[in-house]
């Protein structure tokens, strides 16, 4: 049996496949194939967005029964529905009849993409080894950070010779055909392995926080994930169509694909040379990146010097936020109720960030890309001045929980 000191190698390597479809087809395809799913629907592309903005807040407002499902069932179980969710979801938004349909679709994926991505990830990651659990999401979240520049090429290469419909069709499959039968795998594994070391599965993390300070603490939290995912799902959805606006052409697509390898040599650099920093201080550190990446790009437009600085500076801070929405509830709350507190997490990341498309796309369309992205770069840092906020709580209780050393045995 595997050591529960040891990272789950397999589990990590599996998750991660799933991670770059499911975030691949559930979401950085949605900019790619906009236009056409507007002139089909006869929208316009505002309210396209404005259509996706609706189903992230249904999306956010189920988030909490679903965490609360993750514990009891087990995040494995989850997923594997989850799978199923999404195929279903996909299929059905390519064949709509008509807006309504297209809408409830959408919804649909968005309550999919709940279950099988990051959240309910990290929470059976967290199921199968509580101790090394931070160190798993490191090496998960590597891994996945090429889904986008995977994934919109890939979406983009398609689209060129098939309807978005097909697309999505293709999509679907990729969901039932991999991921389905490996969250399956991995919801056996857990429910195996429970029953040969309940012991070991049993070691929890402990919170590194007094009682008296979790809840404002939390609020504190939560408040940051929700201010950078707003900035992060604004500008994920958006990034070619604001490249494109910045006068960046056909570089705009090139420019995007850089933000992966940037979210990959974040996790890369942390898991190396980050073993003395604090979860807070790698959320501080991430929320400062993704207003500076702002500022160079307002600043630099329209070279596309400045917009790779900019796609490498965001991919940076990106990167870095997977981790910490992971690795720092665990850090300052423990491991147990882990999924319900993510679910909660993520219900307020999630009706904050589902205005955040169909309002960039607002904010573009009236006042400018400029403009527009200097409210965003504003927004984030409220997320600094929430993490930062924290930091005397955890001084006050021995100090925040430190990242391990990915060589430590």
């Amino acid at each position: 049996m595997t050591s529960p000191e040891r990272p789950p190698v397999a589990a990590i390597v599996a998750l991660g496949l799933t991670q770059i479809i499911g975030y691949g087809s559930l979401y950085y395809s949605f900019s790619i194939l906009a236009p056409d799913m507007a002139h089909d629907l006869s929208w316009s592309t505002e309210w396209i967005f404005g259509a996706l903005s609706v189903a992230l807040l249904i999306g956010g407002l189920a988030a909490p029964v679903m965490g609360t499902w993750i514990d009891r069932f087990g995040a494995g179980r989850i997923m594997t529905s989850g799978s199923a969710i999404a195929a279903a979801a996909l299929v059905a938004c390519a064949f709509a009849p008509g807006k309504i349909a297209f809408v409830a679709a959408l919804i649909g994926i968005e309550i999919a993409s709940n279950l099988v991505q990051y959240g309910a990830a990290f929470a059976l990651l967290v199921q199968i080894r509580p101790r090394v659990a931070q160190r798993s999401i490191t090496y998960l979240t590597l891994i996945a950070g090429f889904a986008s520049t995977i994934f919109w090429p890939i979406t983009t290469a398609l689209h060129s010779h098939l309807s978005w419909q097909n697309v999505y069709l293709i999509f679907a499959a990729l969901n039932l055909v991999v991921c389905l039968p490996i969250h399956a795998w991995l919801s056996r594994g857990v429910s195996e392995t429970r029953k040969r070391g309940a012991d070991e599965i049993a070691k929890h993390v402990e919170p590194s926080l007094h009682p008296s300070v979790r809840r404002p603490a939390f609020v504190l939290m939560v408040t940051g994930f929700a201010l950078e995912s707003f900035v992060n799902s604004a500008l994920l959805v958006h990034m070619v169509p604001v490249m494109s606006a910045l006068g960046l052409g056909a570089m705009a697509v090139m420019v995007g694909t850089l933000f992966g390898p940037s979210q990959v040599l974040s996790r890369f650099v942390n898991m190396v040379f980050g073993g003395g920093l604090s979860q807070l201080t790698l959320a501080i550190i991430c929320a400062v990146l993704l207003p500076a990446s702002l500022v160079v790009l307002v600043a630099t437009a329209p070279p596309v010097l400045g917009a790779l600085l900019f796609a490498v500076i965001f991919g940076l801070g990106s990167g870095l936020n997977s981790i910490v929405y992971g690795t720092l509830p665990l850090a300052l709350f423990g491991s147990e109720g882990y999924g319900r507190r993510q679910g909660q997490i993520m219900s307020v990341r999630l009706v904050v960030s589902s205005m955040a498309p169909f309002a960039l796309a607002f904010l573009m369309r009236n006042l400018g890309v400029s403009w527009s992205l200097s409210i965003a770069a504003l927004l984030s840092t409220g997320a600094v001045a929430a993490f930062s906020a924290i930091m005397p709580m955890t001084r006050a209780v021995g100090g925040p929980r430190m990242v391990p050393d990915p060589g430590d045995a």
